[in-house]
């Protein structure tokens, strides 16, 4: 399984990790926590230099009941660090974490190679047109509802086949659009309960069928941190517990906080498949 990142092939055969890189106030884990160049640089080379194959970069929290924030501001937050890290570091590959086509197009334009919507196309109908046009990998995640409320009971007949039908009408709409690379994500986290993120993860496999990548990203979030009654600052090893189990079940790509842990993961779940 081969994706193209600025003439790059990515062989995601083995899984690789995606480094969160978060530059907005008020996320769940990290928000305002890398305000500065200097601490933005520091924390991208530290993600770099523990293995991390792709940096995702988010200027607009989608954490639950987040904070709605304009176009305009979005790019203002995101384009200036694009830039920066590409200029710092580059051969970088950076993820830009939108839903908004204008974001995501300006982002490819100045050097990001991947992108990475909460909304599977559906907040911004021109987004699948301009992955097309670019040709760059897409990140194709479910959610049911807004940042706003998708907390808010959210309820499915059944989740497993829901999640299926999504993925079945929007890779077909990629299809048609002769959109070549697509990783899918499961959304944990985005308008699930509790039950409904153990469900997926129990049930992660099924979703290789489509032949296309999957992206878990489960890092320090509240599935983990509500069952053992904790928070998102104590989540390291149930992260690398979550993330293990998602790579046993078909993961390709962990998209977290820590790095270095989660290549550790990889590396553990890689020994079984050697041959005796």
């Amino acid at each position: 399984m081969i994706i193209n990142c600025k003439g790059k092939n990515i062989d995601l055969s083995t899984p690789k990790v995606m480094g969160i890189l978060n530059i907005t106030p008020d996320s769940f884990f990290d928000g305002g926590k890398y305000k500065s160049e200097k601490d933005i640089i520091k924390q991208t080379r530290k993600m770099l230099n523990h293995g991390a194959t792709f940096i995702d970069i988010g200027a607009y929290s989608s954490r639950p009941n987040a904070k709605h924030i304009s176009e305009k501001e979005e790019l203002n937050r995101i384009v200036p660090i694009a830039e920066l890290l590409i200029s710092e570091f580059p051969e970088i590959l950076i993820s830009i974490d939108t839903f908004r086509s204008n974001v995501a197009e300006q982002c490819i334009k100045l050097g990001a190679c991947m992108i990475n919507d909460i909304s599977g196309g559906n907040y911004d109908i021109n987004m699948f047109s301009i992955i097309a046009k670019h040709q760059v990998p897409y990140i194709l995640m479910h959610m049911q509802g807004l940042p706003q409320n998708m907390q808010n009971k959210p309820q499915y007949d059944n989740i497993i086949k829901e999640i299926n039908t999504f993925f079945i009408k929007k890779t077909n709409q990629l299809k048609k659009l002769n959109v070549k690379d697509v990783i899918l994500d499961v959304g944990f986290g985005f308008g699930k309960t509790l039950k409904h993120n153990y469900t997926i993860l129990n049930n992660l496999e099924s979703f290789t069928k489509f032949g296309y990548a999957l992206l878990a990203g489960i890092s320090r979030k509240s599935m983990l941190y509500k069952l053992l009654d904790s928070d998102a600052k104590n989540m390291k090893n149930a992260t690398s517990i979550a993330n293990t189990i998602a790579l046993l079940n078909g993961a390709s790509i962990l998209r977290v906080h820590d790095v270095k842990e989660a290549m550790e993961c990889i590396k553990i779940v890689n020994a079984l498949k050697f041959k005796q």
